[in-house]
């Protein structure tokens, strides 16, 4: 899976992520990059014909208890750990821009 340099923008991938990468870091996680793609091209050239697609080695189960209602948690107990609140509300930075 060779992929021409054009492809593979670090750049671009690292502002995907909000990361401010120097030069030479640019260049160790590209090369780092075009290994695992290079490794996932090798998994797809694999023949799994018959191979049903599976997503645990073993049996999954979901455990689910029953829908009871109950007291909500007292609002300071709930604020206790916030990083930043104002009044009774969690503060949260802004994500979207």
């Amino acid at each position: 899976m060779n992929l021409p340099e054009s492809s593979l923008n670090i750049h671009y991938t690292a502002g995907l992520a909000r990361l401010q990468l120097l030069p030479e870091e640019e260049a160790v996680y590209a090369s780092q990059l075009e290994r695992i793609l290079n490794y996932i091209g090798q998994l797809n050239e694999i023949d799994t014909t018959g191979i049903e697609p599976g997503t645990h080695d073993a049996e999954a189960f979901d455990f689910t208890r029953a829908d009871e209602s109950r007291s909500p948690q007292p609002m300071e107990s709930a604020l206790l750990n916030a990083p930043r609140r104002s009044g009774d509300q969690f503060m949260v930075p802004k994500v979207v821009e």
